[in-house]
């Protein structure tokens, strides 16, 4: 198996991670402008890093040391910090670039090395993908620490148990590509184009016929067996200037994700604005063309729980999407927050955006163990009566007036209560006089076979969800 060849990355923390404004975007579309002065064949793996074979550059400005010290420089003229690397392979480069101050490279033949002591986190940090992340997290609670852990393990072992997504992180921890390439010439008719007359000025048909454009080229790849990690997006506006730029991902290039990256190269294009136009006299043409081919294995699900959004899936809720709107599709995320409300976010799919409340924090005074499965979108009006008929209270130090019996949720007849657990007390904002909010929570299981979460806040009895 062969060694990658040598990849050198350039990072602008500045706008790594950023939100894809289109103020962000033409800083950036400067950084590849610059960049592609010292090498013709630059690769946009995301917004804010970028990265190209560095050997041809390298002979010609003197080796790798000055390659990067000339390219940082050039960038600090333009007032923007960049961090190089360069390693054997496209994702040792990148941690290089990472740990950079401004500039780290890894000797020719040291690559394995340099992998082996950085942490097994490094995984989800490096990746778009949220099972990428939840992999990282499963490696370090099975004891792998490092990518060196990681890559002494058997590599059949670790593809049988993890899946194609275990197989990927295997070998990037021994310093291979994610994936091995059979790159070839694409044929021109695999190109898509799409015409604009009168030339579009408004942002949002235009990003709409870049989800179109997205889907053909997915579909005529599909329809000779192919898929692709790298495409060309070249945007030519009324005046006749053109915006071209190569866009490449570790993994396989979805039409969601195609479609995101060509929304953040208009944006930085060179009629760009702030607002929602492209002036002046709009975009005439939009051309989408597979630079890098390979052949199509497919997607298999894991075995063990892992999940993957197929293409079909992808093109489906974007033409829902085209047609109704970017908010008529939407993903659940887990969320984080002490509330059963407040642990799913829901977000239009193809974006990227983090739950409004971090699922990995401790969040005292959350109902612990299995999830509801009915969450009702406003909690219904309920009442909780003892044996008697009297409504059960709970005073202050959380005590019951008396033991539930029966429960009635929204004017429907009382149902026997046949098992109950509760109450777990909490108290939110207390520092806060307007915001304080105090309440109880239980569990009540009725004799119909139902399970429902149950809260009492200021007296009164809610439903909030249900366990079936």
């Amino acid at each position: 198996m062969s060694t990658p060849s040598r990849v050198m990355v350039l990072c602008c923390p500045g706008l790594r991670g950023q939100d894809a404004t289109p103020a962000a975007a033409r800083r950036f579309d400067r950084v590849v402008a610059v960049v592609t002065g010292f090498c013709p064949r630059v690769e946009v793996t995301e917004p804010g890093v970028c990265a190209f074979a560095a050997r041809g550059p390298a002979r010609y400005f003197g080796g790798e040391t000055a390659l990067a010290t000339k390219i940082i420089a050039a960038l600090a003229e333009l007032g923007e910090p960049g961090q190089a690397g360069a390693a054997e392979g496209l994702f040792a480069a990148l941690l290089a670039a990472r740990q950079a101050d401004p500039v780290r490279l890894v000797p020719p033949g040291q690559t394995v090395s340099f992998l082996a002591v950085q942490p097994v986190t490094v995984l989800g940090r490096e990746s778009t993908g949220s099972e990428s992340m939840d992999l990282a997290g499963l490696f370090g609670r099975l004891g792998l620490r490092t990518l060196g852990d990681l890559a002494a393990l058997p590599a059949a072992d670790v593809a049988s148990r993890f899946g194609d997504a275990g197989e990927t992180a295997h070998r990037l921890a021994r310093g291979l590509d994610a994936r091995p390439l059979a790159p070839r010439s694409p044929p021109a008719d695999l190109s898509v184009t799409q015409e604009f007359d009168p030339p579009e000025t408004l942002a949002e048909p235009v990003v709409f016929a870049a989800k179109a454009l997205a889907e053909r080229l997915h579909a005529g790849l599909a329809a000779r067996g192919l898929t692709c990690v790298r495409v060309q997006a070249k945007a030519t506006w009324a005046d006749g200037r053109e915006n071209s730029r190569l866009w490449r991902h570790d993994g396989l290039l979805t039409a969601a994700a195609l479609a995101d990256r060509v929304r953040w190269q208009l944006d930085g294009g060179p009629a760009a604005t702030d607002g929602d136009y492209y002036p002046p006299g709009g975009i005439a043409t939009l051309r989408l063309a597979p630079d890098q081919v390979v052949h199509a294995t497919g997607q298999q699900l894991a075995l063990w729980g892992e999940t993957v959004i197929s293409d079909r899936v992808a093109r489906a809720a974007m033409r829902v999407q085209a047609l109704l709107g970017h908010e008529a599709v939407l993903r659940p995320v887990l969320s984080g927050g002490r509330n059963i409300s407040d642990q799913v976010t829901a977000i239009p799919f193809g974006e990227k955006s983090e739950p409004r409340l971090a699922p990995d924090r401790p969040w005292p005074g959350r109902v612990i163990g299995a999830a509801p499965g009915l969450v009702f979108r406003a909690a219904r009006q309920a009442e909780v009566t003892d044996a008697a008929g009297h409504l059960v209270t709970v005073s202050g130090r959380c005590e019951l007036s008396a033991e539930p019996a029966r429960l009635s949720v929204a004017g429907d007849p009382p149902c026997r209560i046949t098992g109950w657990a509760g109450p777990w007390p909490l108290s939110e904002r207390w520092w806060d006089g307007a915001a304080a909010r105090r309440r109880a929570r239980f569990q009540l299981a009725t004799e119909d076979g139902r399970a429902w979460l149950a809260v009492v806040t200021g007296g009164h009895w809610l439903v909030e969800a249900g366990y079936w």
